[in-house]
């Protein structure tokens, strides 16, 4: 059966469907407004969506009819009360190196963006959201738990429900829908053989793994490089752009981050840098893994952070086989001058072969051999923010 691939946009969620030997968009729900992630759960075939109301703030949308209908949640993802977190405020300082300094500030927590959704086997339900919580629910989203051993972490200055913390924080931030500059988690990843191992990344800290269900956590950031830090190597402070693991094998996960490709054979425990810079990877958001072996990724490269556009204003698609020692730059069907496209975190998926990956221009491209070919099939979108086949 030809899967149903779900795309989020700013401007609602829509479904590419094949149609004889042609792939369309149709819009699915939520026109007019923004969503950040949309899914299908695995286990029950719902399909979730996590809004971004420019009036009514963040909210989780859900369809049991295959998105003919949707409803609002009627528990809603909020902060318990007490919830506070330490974030910072920028300042002009003539001392220091760009002549901004930044001082810590201790914030009241209240819900800026639901960013990214994480199903697991045992039938949890993961949000990770801007400012940096991790929250679960274990019957069908009826209730939603923070995850306090997280958000209590001594990284990021300890139990501020207990008292003022520690003062000190590794996690920073990254630019919420508000302009808040606050930490959040962008990437959930259950272990499909083991529910209770989990990884979420942190823009900005790194990555952050449980063996126990999320009683504990410990930094997965063991070779990861920042070169713009004087501390290169430090354990805190990594921008991990998107995590993915190998679902059939597990142990292998990709990350795409601010200071390039790193790919780990040990569950996150260790990484290595993969970066290809004759073939323009380095820099980037998405990354896509193969279903089976762990050795094979997907990248759409760009160019820095400053210049969030493509390489040399050419799109192309980067698929390694080899785990990162090689990488192939496939541009057939794609537009070779001219392009400017950004492709988002979690704008880019694969599943048997089926690779599709949507643009902050509105382009939605696809390929039914791996990224080999390529074909437009839409120009016309709005700018779409995530991508799931399922």
């Amino acid at each position: 059966m030809t899967p149903q691939i779900l795309v989020g946009t700013r401007k609602g969620t829509f479904a590419l469907e094949k149609h004889g030997k042609r792939w369309r968009p149709r819009l699915l729900g939520h026109a007019g407004v923004g969503v950040n992630f949309v899914a299908r759960e695995p286990r029950t075939g719902r399909l979730w969506a996590l809004l971004g109301h420019g009036h009514w703030g963040a909210k989780l949308s859900t369809s049991d009819d295959q998105g003919a209908t949707w409803r609002d949640l009627p528990n809603q993802i909020a902060y318990p009360a007490g919830a506070r977190y330490l974030g910072q405020d920028m300042f002009e300082d003539e001392t220091a190196e760009f002549g901004v300094g930044f001082r810590n500030v201790v914030r009241t927590a209240t819900l800026q963006k639901l960013w990214v959704l994480g199903f697991a086997a045992d039938g949890a339900i993961y949000v990770g959201t801007i400012p940096g919580g991790l929250f679960c629910s274990r019957d069908g989203g009826t209730s939603w738990q923070l995850n306090l051993p997280l958000w209590n972490h001594p990284s990021r200055g300890g139990d501020l429900f207990a008292g003022e913390g520690s003062g000190a924080t590794k996690w920073f931030g990254t630019p919420a829908a508000e302009g808040v500059f606050a930490p959040g988690i962008h990437s959930v990843d259950i272990d499909p053989r083991d529910p209770k191992r989990l990884l979420v990344a942190v823009s900005t800290a790194g990555v952050i793994g449980s063996d126990d269900g999320g009683l504990t956590w410990h930094s997965r950031n063991r070779g990861m490089t920042m070169d713009h830090n004087p501390d290169a190597e430090a354990e805190w402070g990594h921008d991990p752009h998107y995590i993915e693991r190998c679902p059939g094998d597990p142990d292998h996960v990709w990350q795409q981050n601010h200071c390039g490709v790193f790919y780990s054979q040990d569950g996150a425990r260790s990484w290595r840098k993969v970066n290809g810079p004759k073939q323009g990877v380095g820099f980037g958001f998405p990354v896509a893994t193969d279903d089976r072996d762990g050795r094979v990724a997907w990248l759409v490269p760009g160019r820095s952070d400053a210049q969030r556009i493509t390489v040399d204003g050419s799109l192309f698609v980067a698929r390694t086989e080899d785990g990162g020692a090689s990488w192939r730059q496939l541009r057939t069907g794609l537009p070779r001058r001219d392009a400017y496209d950004v492709v988002y975190r979690h704008a880019l998926a694969q599943r048997g072969g089926v690779v599709v990956f949507g643009t902050t221009t509105g382009n939605l491209f696809l390929s039914e051999d791996r990224g080999d070919h390529w074909q437009a099939v839409s120009h016309h979108l709005p700018p779409v923010y995530s991508v799931r086949i399922g």
